[in-house]
């Protein structure tokens, strides 16, 4: 799990989005407006929403692409857990919740990682 968090404002255009997620590496961006996590913008957003609707990335905004509800894992489940839940949701990351509150992310890169290094 990833405790650091990078998020945008829906109202972000998708350069800028993409540009964040460029710079701090990440393959998803928390969207976060007024105090409340709203959703989530994925590289698999960009690639299903804009390119393949070729939507112009200068002028579509985060709020318009991105994905919601949030899916969550509370911190206490387990691995198997996370990776059961990805593949029935058909998703790439889960925020982990402790309390109610995000306290991390993990993605499918994490788990290829954990699963790995069991062997």
């Amino acid at each position: 799990m990833h405790r650091e968090i990078e998020s945008i404002s829906p109202r972000a255009s998708l350069r800028e989005a993409s540009e964040r997620m460029r710079l701090k590496k990440v393959g998803a961006l928390m969207v976060h407006e007024w105090g409340k996590n709203v959703g989530i913008l994925t590289e698999a957003d960009f690639v299903r929403k804009v390119v393949a609707l070729g939507k112009n990335p200068e002028t579509t905004l985060v709020g318009e692409i991105m994905s919601y509800p949030l899916i969550t894992i509370n911190l206490d489940q387990s691995p198997q857990d996370a990776n059961d839940i990805m593949a029935q949701k058909g998703i790439r990351h889960l925020f982990v919740t402790h309390r109610e509150e995000i306290v991390g992310i993990i993605s499918v890169r994490d788990l290829v990682i954990f699963f790995k290094n069991r062997l």
